[in-house]
Formats: structure tokens, C-alpha cells, sequence
């Protein structure tokens, strides 16, 4: 399939985005440009932010992946990120990047890969985030879960749903999580461009699911691949992640020997009502996708 060649309408900067993309796809496949484009713009966003032990190992992946173009297509990957880039900032209420993927026909089938379209994105954001106020005054931030992310159009959605309803960047955290490494970097740069907080993990949600104490802290275990966006070193995350990390550390270390010990209770006294179970971090809803805690 010509990589000039879409099966739907886009808009204009998608257009010309297909146009600037399908130059580098004389001499390489599509998807190989594509997975390219994506992996080094993710790469080139995380290395300014990442701890350096992360930072080299990525660049090393970068330097390689770049060997392949020619110095005169090597110059149209910024061309493709300053189109991306502008089309986002003109319009951050869209998946630019899945869209454009699906239209390509770009997607793996025997991974399932059907991208939701925005629009029942946004419904499903609409509909799931509308007490996002009452949950802020509450907690003071909340977070959002998307573990089969995709592009991420429904945490893009969200994003959107939060900013028009008045809640800050700096109350929302953004996790998200898919088999494809693919889809996460996509999810990553538009994440990332639009300034969420948060990180994608590159695993199968099933089998290997990201998980920890807190979102505020996830612990990524073997097999796990990790990505933060530059908003999740933010100073309001770090002191939150800090705040949470002392109050886990007092609880802690809260002596059981301070409590009075138990002793067997005769069958006159009352029984105590059994302690109340917590909440999850990560409620499941009936849509399936979009997780609020």
C-alpha cells in the first residue's frame, strides 16, 4: 500500500503530514517509517527528562534507527514532528496521530488493532469524568487509567473533558498501558505534547499489569518498559510523590506492639465488626477502558 494513498478523509495537516510522511516510504516499508518516526520522537521527548542509565540506552536505540535514512531523509523527520506538533497545539481536542495510523492502514490485525474513533472517545470521556471537580475538592487530584491505550485518544479525551470542566493539568495523573510498542509511543507523544503528567508501560495488561502502591509510585517489573512524560517531573508531582512516600513510610512504621494485644474473646462478649476492606486504586467501570481512583 502506497503510503500517499489514504482510505477516508482527513484534515489539512493530517493531509499534509501524509504527504511529507510518504517521501521516506520510496526505499522503506510504511509501518518501518512509521514505527521509526514515532520511536525516535518518543525517544528524542524522554531524553530530555529520563535518569541518564534510561537516557543512554534509548539514544543508543535512536542513533540506530536514524543510521538507516539518508542525510536528505533524515531531515523530514522534523518536518513530520513541526506538523504534528503545530496540528496538536491548533487542535489539541483530536487523535491526530491514531487517526492517521488507522487511515494508513497501518494497524496489526492479529493484535487486535482497531482504534476507537475520537468522537466516541470524547462520549465515553464525557460520560465517565463528570464528577472530576467533586473528586479533586475531594482528594485534591485524581487520576485516570486507560490499560488497552491505543494512540490514546481516550485519555486525550479525558485531557479535554478536565480542561473544559476547569480541572488543572497539575490535579490530573495520566497512566496508560498496551501490548504494542507502537501504540504506546503514539500514546506517549500526545501525552507528552499536551503537557499530561503521567507514563505509559509497554506490556501486555493481562498478563504483566503495571502496578504499586500508589500511582503516584509504580513499580515496573521484568518485561515492563516504561515511559514518563516530561510533566510527571513537575515539581507539584514530585512533592506529591514525596508527600506519599512519608505518609507510607509513618504507616509503616507504626509499631503493632503500640496496639493492645489481642486476646481470645469469650463467647459473652459482642464480636467486633470486621475492618472495613479499602477501596482499590484502580476501579474497573462498566465501559471497560477509562479507570478513575
Amino acid at each position: 500500500m502506497s503510503a500517499k494513498r489514504i482510505r477516508h478523509a482527513v484534515s489539512a495537516a493530517q493531509s499534509e503530514f501524509v504527504r511529507t510522511f510518504g517521501g521516506l516510504c520510496d526505499r522503506h516499508q510504511s509501518w518501518q517509517v512509521w514505527s521509526d518516526f514515532v520511536t525516535m520522537l518518543a525517544t528524542a521527548i524522554s531524553n530530555a527528562v529520563d535518569p541518564t542509565e534510561i537516557r543512554e540506552q534509548r539514544e543508543k536505540r535512536y542513533r540506530d534507527m536514524i543510521s538507516r535514512y539518508t542525510p536528505n531523509e533524515q531531515k523530514v523527520f522534523p518536518e513530520l514532528t513541526s506538523i504534528l506538533t503545530d496540528a496538536m497545539e491548533a487542535n489539541p481536542d483530536q487523535d491526530f496521530l491514531g487517526d492517521l495510523f488507522m487511515a494508513l492502514e497501518l494497524g496489526n490485525h492479529w493484535k487486535g488493532q482497531f482504534f476507537t474513533p475520537y468522537n466516541v472517545c470524547r462520549m465515553m470521556a464525557e460520560m465517565q469524568c463528570r464528577d472530576a471537580k467533586e473528586r479533586v475538592e475531594a482528594r485534591g487530584w485524581i487520576s485516570v487509567l486507560d490499560p488497552a491505550c491505543g494512540a490514546g485518544a481516550l485519555l486525550v479525551a479525558a485531557r479535554n473533558v478536565f480542561l473544559r470542566d476547569g480541572v488543572g493539568f497539575d490535579r490530573v495523573l495520566f497512566a496508560a498501558q498496551d501490548i504494542d510498542h507502537v501504540a504506546g509511543m503514539m500514546c506517549y507523544i500526545q501525552l507528552s505534547l499536551l503537557g499530561c503528567a503521567g507514563y505509559v508501560c509497554i506490556a501486555d495488561t493481562l498478563c504483566n499489569p503495571l502496578v504499586g502502591h500508589s500511582p503516584l509510585h509504580p513499580n515496573p517489573k521484568p518485561g515492563q518498559d516504561v515511559w514518563y512524560t516530561p510533566a510527571w517531573y513537575a515539581d507539584v508531582w514530585q512533592m506529591r510523590r514525596i508527600w506519599y512516600g512519608l505518609d507510607a513510610w509513618i504507616a509503616a512504621r507504626t509499631p503493632a506492639a503500640a496496639q493492645p494485644q489481642q486476646i481470645e474473646e469469650s463467647a459473652a462478649e459482642p464480636q467486633r465488626e470486621p475492618a472495613p476492606i479499602p477501596e482499590p486504586l484502580f476501579n474497573v467501570t462498566k465501559t471497560g477502558q477509562l479507570t478513575l481512583f
